[in-house]
C-alpha cells in the first residue's frame, strides 16, 4: 500500500489521543477491495461533551485574542505540512474512499491552496467607523463565534476538511470537526500534522457515526455555528436541531446541475466538460453536471462521441496509474447508483451505455460502477429530478431555448451549471437565467479560492472558498462611545 495504518486509530481532543468514552470503534474498509483497513474510535455524547469544553477552553485561554498575523502563519505551515505529506494523505483518501490515486493528489493540491489563501486573508478582517449624531464615536467590531462544530463528508474527506477549518481557523474560532464514518483517516493524520502548529484543543476530531456523535455536535448548547457538507435531507435535520439553540448554519448540499450545449458551441472542448463534469471523482460530487441539455441540431453527432468516450474510460483499481475511475465509496452507495438506472429504464429512459458493474474479475470485490449514459430521459423523471450522486448522466434534447431553461431550473436544486456557447452575449444572458450559485461558461468544476462556491434552493445556505466565508465564522459588535463628557438624560 505504501504507508503503514495503525490497527487502532483514537480522537483527538484537547491535544491528545484518546479512546472514545464508550470504548467502542468501528471498522474503516477499502471499497474497492472490502479490505479492513484500520479499527477507529467510534464517538458518543460524552466525548462530544468532552470536546467542545476542551474547544471553548483553547478559546478562551487565548485563541481568540491571538494576533490574526499569527494565525495566518499557522495557517500557512499546516498548508506546507499538507504539502509534505501530500502522497502519504492522497493515498489515505483513496484507500478509504475508493477514488483513484490521480484525483486524491488533486484533492491534496487543493486543501494546502485552501490553507494558503486563508493564511493571508487571517488579518485581513477589518471593522468599521460609522458617522452618528452627537460627540460620539461608532464602530464595528468583527469577534469569532467561539467554537463551530464542522461535518465533513466522505466524497473529499480531507479537501473538505480544509474548506471547514482553514476560514474558522483564519477568523479566530476553535472546532470539533466530524469526519465522515467512512472516510476517517486523513483527518485523523491531519490531527497529528497539526498537533504541534496549533494551541491543544483548538482544532478537535471525533469520529463516529452521525446520530451518536454528529446529532450531539448539532444539538450542543455551546456550539455556535454548524458547518456541513452532504445531503439535502440531513441538512435540513441539521437545521432543524440547531435552531433549537439558534446556531448559526453553513449548508452546503445537493445538487442536480445543468449542462447546456448550444449548437454554436466547440463541440470538442463541450464533450471534454461534460465527462469531467459527471465522471469525475466516480460521480460522486455535489457540483456534477449530470443533466446534459443538447440542442436538436448537434444531438446525434455529439451523443454518439460521449457514448464512445465513456465506453473508453478505464474504470480499475483506484491505485493504477492508468485507472480513470475508481470504486464508489460504498456497497450502500453503489446499490443505491444502480438502482436509480433501473429506475430510470423503469421510467422510459435508455441505458446507452454503462448501467451495471464492471464484469472484470479483479473488480468484483469492490463497489464499481461502469461510466453510464442514460437517453431518452425526460425532465419530470426522478433520475433528473434526484440527486443519484454516481457516474450517471442524463442527456435530454431540446429545441426551443426557453422551455430549456424552464427545465433547467425546474428542480429542487440549485447549485451549479454549465454554458457552453462561441456567443459571449448568449452566454452572459443564459447565466443570468439560470436558478445556481455557480455558473461555469466553456468549462466546468473549475474552483478558484476567493471565488464564492454555495447554492441557491435546496442546496444550500452560506458560500465557502470566499473572503466572505470568514465573515460566516465572525459576529459583529457595535461599539458607541459618547464623547461630549455630559450626562445622558432618559426625558
Amino acid at each position: 500500500m505504501g504507508i503503514e495504518l495503525k490497527k487502532r486509530y483514537q480522537l483527538f481532543i484537547g491535544g491528545e489521543w484518546v479512546d472514545s468514552a464508550s470504548g467502542e470503534t468501528f471498522q474503516t474498509t477499502n471499497p474497492a477491495t472490502g479490505e479492513v483497513l484500520a479499527n477507529v474510535a467510534s464517538a458518543g455524547k460524552e466525548d462530544v461533551h468532552r470536546a467542545v469544553d476542551a474547544a471553548w477552553k483553547a478559546y478562551q485561554g487565548g485563541w481568540r485574542r491571538t494576533d490574526a498575523g499569527f494565525r495566518g502563519k499557522s495557517l500557512y505551515r499546516i498548508a506546507q505540512a499538507i504539502r509534505d505529506n501530500s502522497e502519504e494523505l492522497a493515498l489515505l483518501d483513496s484507500l478509504d474512499n475508493g477514488k483513484t490515486l490521480n484525483e486524491a493528489r488533486v484533492d491534496m493540491f487543493m486543501a494546502a491552496e485552501c490553507f494558503e489563501y486563508y493564511a493571508g486573508a487571517a488579518n485581513k478582517l477589518e471593522g468599521k467607523v460609522i458617522p452618528v449624531f452627537g460627540d460620539r464615536l461608532n464602530y464595528v467590531l468583527r469577534e469569532p463565534l467561539g467554537v463551530v462544530g464542522q461535518i465533513i463528508p466522505w466524497n473529499f474527506p480531507l479537501m473538505m476538511a480544509a474548506w471547514k477549518l482553514a476560514p474558522a481557523l483564519a477568523a479566530g474560532n476553535c472546532i470539533v470537526l466530524k469526519p465522515a464514518e467512512e472516510t476517517p483517516l486523513s483527518a485523523l493524520r491531519l490531527g497529528e500534522l497539526i498537533s504541534d502548529i496549533v494551541p491543544a484543543g483548538v482544532v478537535n476530531i471525533l469520529t463516529g457515526y452521525g446520530p451518536e456523535a454528529g446529532a450531539p455536535l448539532v444539538e450542543h448548547p455551546a456550539v455556535k455555528k454548524i458547518a456541513f457538507t452532504g445531503s439535502t435531507e440531513v441538512g435540513r435535520q441539521i437545521m432543524a436541531h440547531a435552531a433549537a439553540h439558534v446556531a448559526d448554519v453553513t449548508l452546503e448540499l445537493g445538487g442536480k446541475s445543468p449542462q447546456i450545449v448550444f449548437p454554436d458551441a466547440d463541440l470538442d472542448a463541450a464533450l471534454e466538460g461534460v465527462l469531467l463534469g459527471i465522471f469525475y471523482n466516480e460521480g460522486q460530487q455535489c457540483s456534477a453536471g449530470s443533466r446534459l441539455f443538447l440542442h436538436e441540431s448537434i444531438y446525434d453527432n455529439f451523443l454518439k462521441k460521449l457514448i464512445e468516450r465513456s465506453k473508453a474510460i478505464n474504470v480499475g483499481p483506484p491505485q493504477e496509474p492508468t485507472s480513470q475511475i475508481g470504486s464508489l465509496v460504498s456497497k450502500e452507495q453503489q446499490k443505491r447508483v444502480l438502482n436509480y438506472v433501473q429506475l430510470g429504464v423503469k421510467e422510459g429512459a435508455e441505458v446507452a451505455c454503462g448501467g451495471k458493474a464492471p464484469a472484470a474479475p479483479e473488480l468484483k470485490r469492490g463497489c464499481y460502477v461502469e461510466p453510464t449514459v442514460l437517453v431518452n430521459v425526460a425532465n419530470k423523471m426522478k433520475v433528473a429530478q434526484e440527486e443519484i450522486f454516481g457516474p450517471v448522466l442524463c442527456v435530454m434534447k431540446w429545441s426551443d431555448e426557453k422551455k430549456m431553461i424552464e427545465e433547467a431550473n425546474d428542480v429542487q436544486f440549485g447549485l451549479c451549471a454549465g454554458v457552453w456557447t462561441k456567443d459571449i452575449n448568449k452566454a452572459h444572458k443564459t447565466a443570468n437565467k439560470i436558478e445556481a450559485g455557480n455558473v461555469w461558461i466553456n468549462q466546468y468544476d473549475v474552483f478558484a479560492y476567493g471565488a464564492p462556491f454555495g447554492g441557491y434552493k435546496q442546496s444550500g445556505i452560506g458560500r465557502e472558498l470566499a473572503f466572505d466565508t470568514l465573515l460566516h465564522y465572525t459576529q459583529q459588535k457595535n461599539v458607541n462611545v459618547d464623547l461630549s463628557g455630559k450626562p445622558s438624560r432618559w426625558f
